[in-house]
């Protein structure tokens, strides 16, 4: 590890906090120190607040075209530097290195979505009712914003909050999750050489939650809070943002069912639940599949291929070529995991793959579980209940159409869901029946660039993507005017 230390990005510059206070970034695969990074407080928060406000007059005054095309410069530049971005990525997160390309490739998509959208955000002339007036709206930015993201999607969660803003005009003050802050600063690092103006984007490291709590998000120059992460959190900054009203967008937590009809077409049905469940970061992600219903009359065909298709998954550390699954972010989170799997076994769930931790060999250092399923498994069952984040298929049998959605409908969440079925009427019911925003019907792919993403109940507010995305970052105003007689 070099002794440098990988400073924070504060209005066009890179900055060390005060009194030099740093917090090491940690390879989940083997808990080396990736990187040291500077560990920002209260004073940085107030310069990067103020870095935001001081940027936002100009920045918000250019014409959408000219703000896209620092857009289209900073995606054209993170498709040159994707691998090494990719590489950050496998380094802090653990994801393989394949599917950390695949993030970048996608990733930077969004500054060319938001680059284009910017230029679309057309306003209104009203018909008057009366004679010698006329009403005019129109979208505005709303102000400098903080964007909170979360460490599995390093690149993506902060250019799907980042590009949106940028394009509508907003100024940005960014706060990555504290285990993954290097792709971050790289991002930032390419909007810098993008000749991005400073105090527009900065990105503001510190692995101090509460503080940010307290500081920047409660900071009355900052006039939006965007956030991914859980959906208790989440609730705890809609708590200290009400006290100013503050604008919110809110990607929360997940309780996705993945439902297999009896006329599905069970080969495409096993592969896409092998890849919503499993190969997203290794279950880490709020739109896996969390629960797996499959109907009774094909429960002994599905059940034996899915379970073979697992036992085929290849855990290794992301670097090697044939990675599918990394390792868990930390600790804690594995042992969430089989916490849960334990809990359903006692309940009486039946464990037929995995459900075990990886130690040996190249596992022997990092937080690697082994890909597992459980069936018997009940609604009831915590298991059932709660985001597992990891890699635990609970598998669940159900009768009828009606059925399956009460049950897949009976949570808090509503963030994903997927279902396979042949039956074109039933795809039209289900993906009315399931609530929430986003619904794969034999697609288990997730969303993009051109639509809105985000969650029904407590799995969030606000969208991200799609047209609605730029939205987010705007106020609506309404110009009355009284011509003169």
């Amino acid at each position: 590890m070099s002794t440098d230390v990988s400073r924070m990005y504060i209005n066009g510059e890179w900055a060390l906090a005060e009194g030099g206070a740093t917090f090491d970034v940690i390879n989940p695969a083997d808990q080396s120190v990736v990187a040291r990074v500077a560990n920002g407080a209260t004073p940085e928060i107030l310069r990067a607040v103020e870095a935001a406000q001081a940027a936002f007059k100009e920045w918000s005054g250019l014409a959408p075209k000219e703000r896209g095309r620092f857009l289209l410069a900073i995606q054209e530049l993170m498709e040159e530097r994707r691998d090494e971005l990719a590489r950050l990525i496998t380094l802090e997160n653990g994801k393989p290195f394949e599917e950390a390309k695949k993030e970048v490739q996608f990733s930077l998509g969004y500054f060319g979505w938001f680059a284009e959208e910017g230029r679309r955000m057309t306003g209104e002339w009203i018909p008057s009712p009366q004679p010698g007036k006329r009403y005019w709206v129109f979208h505005q930015p709303v102000g400098p914003v903080a964007a909170v993201t979360p460490w599995n999607f390093p690149a993506t969660m902060v250019t799907r909050k980042i590009a949106p803003a940028l394009a509508a005009g907003c100024t940005v003050v960014l706060k990555p999750a504290s285990a993954t802050p290097l792709t971050a600063l790289a991002i930032a690092r390419i909007a810098q050489d993008a000749g991005l103006p400073p105090g527009v984007l900065n990105v503001l490291t510190t692995n101090r939650s509460r503080l940010v709590g307290n500081e920047l998000l409660t900071h009355p120059l900052i006039r939006k809070i965007g956030f991914t992460g859980s959906t208790e959190v989440g609730k705890w900054i809609m708590e200290m943002a009400s006290k100013q009203i503050k604008r919110l967008s809110f990607e929360l937590g997940g309780n996705a069912p993945f439902i297999v009809f009896e006329d599905a077409d069970l080969p495409r049905a096993v592969e896409g639940a092998v890849a919503i469940k499993y190969l997203r970061v290794g279950g880490q992600s709020c739109i896996c599949a969390n629960r797996i219903y499959v109907q009774r009359g094909v429960a002994d065909q599905f059940i034996p291929a899915f379970i073979d298709a697992v036992k085929r998954l290849r855990v290794a550390p992301g670097f090697e070529p044939d990675a599918q699954i990394g390792p868990l972010i930390n600790e804690e989170t594995r042992a969430k995991v089989h916490g849960l799997v334990e809990d359903a076994v006692k309940r009486g769930a039946r464990l037929v793959v995995g459900g075990h931790y990886l130690t040996e060999g190249v596992y022997a250092k990092g937080f690697f579980y082994a890909p597992t399923v459980l069936l018997d498994v009940t609604d009831d069952m915590p298991i059932a209940q709660e985001e597992i984040f990891g890699p635990a298929a609970p598998i669940l049998v159900f009768d009828t159409e009606e059925e399956v959605l009460r049950r897949a409908n009976a949570t808090r969440f509503g963030l994903a869901a997927y279902f396979y079925s042949r039956d074109m009427a039933r795809v039209v019911r289900v993906s009315e029946g399931l609530e929430y925003g986003l619904v794969g019907a034999n697609d288990a792919a997730g969303y993009t660039h051109e639509i809105p993403f985000g969650g029904f109940k407590e799995s969030g507010l606000g969208r991200e993507g799609g047209h609605e995305g730029i939205e987010e970052y705007t106020e609506v105003k309404s110009v009355v005017v009284s011509l003169p007689s």
